[in-house]
């Protein structure tokens, strides 16, 4: 039900039509009466400094971020949590009173993700596929549970220096060892494989509609004793996790990290948790 007083959240990026997050916060919004609606705006990069002050002028309470406009965000937000600056990319913005705080809690609903399945990444030893706004926030969240040694491999594109800037963060401000390397260098890749726990693409690598497409494309570099989480959950099953599964590694998709994400953005926003069991049953299997 849309009232005059209904407050507009949503998500910003492209593609946005596949998204489950408006029927979850949608749907969290009923069970808790509140007069919130969530729309997707399917946004280029390029246009996000025009619908970034629209959207201020229309007065929203917040909305998301996805690819590839997570980082741009970081630069028009007003203000920025510890989170946001850290990993350098936007994905919930909070209107507090006309200034637009941009958060990040991509990181949360990673680690969240992998402990609603019996897996904590402390003291473990992470291969990281990507240095974008995704791969970064789970990276930092990462060595902040705990991970003993995280691997980022990531090709050198514009992205390259953005990989450098996030080990360095981590060997500075951590206790967590990381390192960059390229992600064409299959040589290196199989050897911190081999010595890896945790196996994490951040890349939009086998994404709908390209499903063909996979970031590990010699599947033998994988082994049975490594776990396999794929950030993206369309479609639920990649070519990564079908190939990971196929050698006998425990894999999982991006559903419940988009799904405990959206319970900390719904927090920022309300103020009130997010009924995250009943969301998970209705949407999530």
């Amino acid at each position: 039900m849309i009232t005059g007083k209904t407050r507009l959240t949503g998500l910003l990026g492209s593609p946005v039509a596949h998204s489950i997050s408006p029927l979850m916060h949608n749907e969290a919004f009923r069970l808790l009466d509140l007069d919130y609606a969530y729309l997707c705006f399917d946004l280029k990069e390029k246009d996000m400094e025009d619908a970034v002050k629209a959207l201020k002028l229309l007065n929203v309470r917040g909305f998301n971020c996805t690819m590839p406009v997570k980082i741009r965000m970081c630069e028009l937000a007003d203000r920025l949590s510890p989170a946001a600056e850290l990993i350098g990319a936007v994905n919930t913005v909070v209107n507090e009173n006309g200034t637009f705080v941009g958060h990040n809690t991509d990181g949360i609903g990673f680690t969240e993700a992998l402990r609603s399945c019996g897996y904590e990444v402390k003291g473990k030893k992470i291969t990281l596929l990507g240095a974008g706004g995704a791969a970064t926030a789970m990276a930092v969240q990462a060595a902040l549970d705990g991970a003993l040694e995280i691997n980022v491999f990531n090709r050198k594109t514009r992205s390259w220096s953005r990989g450098r800037q996030l080990v360095d963060n981590l060997n500075k401000k951590t206790a967590c060892k990381a390192a960059l390397y390229d992600l064409d260098d299959e040589t290196e890749l199989r050897l911190r494989l081999a010595d890896s726990d945790l196996l994490a693409n951040g890349t939009p690598s086998g994404m709908a509609p390209e499903t063909d497409l996979t970031p590990i494309t010699d599947p033998t570099m994988l082994h049975d004793e490594l776990t396999v989480f794929d950030a993206i959950y369309n479609p639920k099953e990649t070519r990564l996790l079908r190939e990971a599964a196929q050698r006998g590694c425990h894999t999982q998709n991006g559903l419940y990290m988009l799904l405990y994400q959206g319970a900390a953005a719904f927090r920022l926003w309300t103020g009130q948790e997010m009924p995250a069991e009943h969301i998970r049953e209705k949407f999530f299997h």
